[in-house]
């Protein structure tokens, strides 16, 4: 079996008690980070709350849920920014929340996203724990939670919802439940637009089943598990039916589409008109010029050319870790699925400050750092782990109380 073969849970550990270490942890670091963003908004005399539930994103979502779509800005220079340019699953949880508990939306906004925070968390465990063991799991948990822009997880935007959908999306179609993947990238569809991404791995992973099952010994193609290969694609040992997978792969789609399609109606500008929404607020996909332009810009002073150093070789750590990603062979729906994010996110046109919140998604970007972590003593990575903590906590705060996420 190599490296990246799936591993069986020990049958003595249940599944909350196997990731309890890894959720424990988590919680531990984004309640160091809640606690020193407190702290620090104080100081600077503004509300920890405001910030985490009524900013940026935070409002435009809080605005649907309240009265649904057909706001929109128009601007002085002629863009229109339309609330359609947001996905509706938030806010019709946000809805829910204020209706049945009462809350604020913003505060609806908030509950949610720390309640997915954890289920992204647990996502994230189950995905590596799969393929590399649960002590590379816990490290790649924690190694999400300390992230320079970490303090998002805790935030009333979107991205920790659709990084749980996507991450148990992931993990379904690893172990075979092809409905529960389609299902949960069509939620994730409706969450985000790079929920086309968890659409395209569910395919991936779909096709490369199919092509296993007709080239695996056996009568008629069906699975023998005396012969299959052994890895994170191979047929699960119960099976997995031919309509199954065709129902996961048909049901994928259909979130972001169907939202698509929908706006496009609304405005009457047909399968086009959520490009044309999305062309108000200045945001596009040109593989990346524009970013390639924004921080050629940057080197016009010496501060300047210290962010732009840093904004390449930010986007180098990526691209290399996408490469070790391909060399350890990681199962294809993850590569696809990481592949996808990176392309979006570093080759939208406009909001620079947001590339970073826009690859948390990319969760198995981190999943070579968490083996290299896994295989430390305990208290290397320990310290390694806690001083990172440190750092994205004093960060987020600095970040948060000052430009913070468009």
């Amino acid at each position: 079996m190599t490296e990246l073969a799936t591993r069986e849970a020990p049958a003595r550990r249940g599944p909350l008690r196997r990731a309890a270490p890894a959720l424990l942890g988590y919680a531990a670091v984004r309640a160091l980070g809640l606690l020193v963003l407190a702290v620090w908004s104080a100081a600077r005399g503004k509300s920890a709350h405001t910030l985490l539930t009524a900013r940026w994103d935070a409002l435009w979502y809080a605005r649907v849920a309240g009265g649904g779509y057909g706001y929109e800005v128009r601007l002085p220079d002629g863009d229109v920014h339309s609330d359609l340019a947001f996905f509706p699953l938030l806010p019709w949880l946000e809805r829910l929340l204020h209706t049945v508990a009462g809350l604020s939306y913003g505060d609806a906004g908030l509950a949610v996203a720390l309640c997915a925070s954890l289920g992204a968390a647990a996502g994230i465990f189950a995905v590596t724990d799969r393929l590399h063991g649960p002590r590379a799991g816990v490290c790649a948990v924690l190694l999400w939670a300390v992230l320079p822009v970490g303090i998002v997880q805790s935030m009333a935007y979107s991205e920790s919802l659709f990084t749980a959908l996507a991450a148990w999306s992931l993990y379904a179609v690893l172990t075979g439940w092809w409905v529960t993947a389609g299902a949960l990238a069509l939620s994730a569809g409706l969450t985000r637009p790079v929920g086309l991404a968890v659409v395209a791995a569910v395919w991936t992973g779909g096709v490369a089943s199919f092509v296993r099952r007709r080239s695996t010994p056996g009568p008629h193609g069906a699975h023998d598990a005396s012969h299959a290969p052994r890895g994170p694609l191979a047929p699960p040992a119960r099976g997995a039916s031919v309509a199954s997978r065709a129902l996961g792969m048909l049901l994928a789609p259909l979130g972001v589409a169907g939202y698509v399609l929908w706006v496009g109606r609304h405005t009457g500008d047909g399968p086009l008109g959520y490009v044309d929404v999305q062309t108000g607020w200045r945001n596009g996909f040109d593989g990346g010029w524009a970013f390639a332009c924004f921080v050629a810009g940057r080197f016009t002073s010496l501060p300047g050319a210290l962010a732009g150093a840093g904004l390449i070789a930010g986007a180098a750590l990526v691209i290399w870790l996408y490469v070790v990603c391909v060399r350890q062979r990681q199962p294809l729906p993850l590569l696809v699925h990481t592949g996808v994010v990176i392309a979006l996110a570093l080759g939208a046109s406009s909001y620079f400050g947001s590339k970073p919140r826009l690859l948390l998604p990319a969760f198995p970007l981190l999943l070579p750092l968490a083996l290299a972590l896994a295989r430390l003593r305990v208290p290397r990575s320990a310290l390694v782990l806690g001083a990172a903590a440190v750092a994205s906590a004093v960060y987020g705060a600095f970040w948060l109380t000052g430009s913070g996420p468009p």
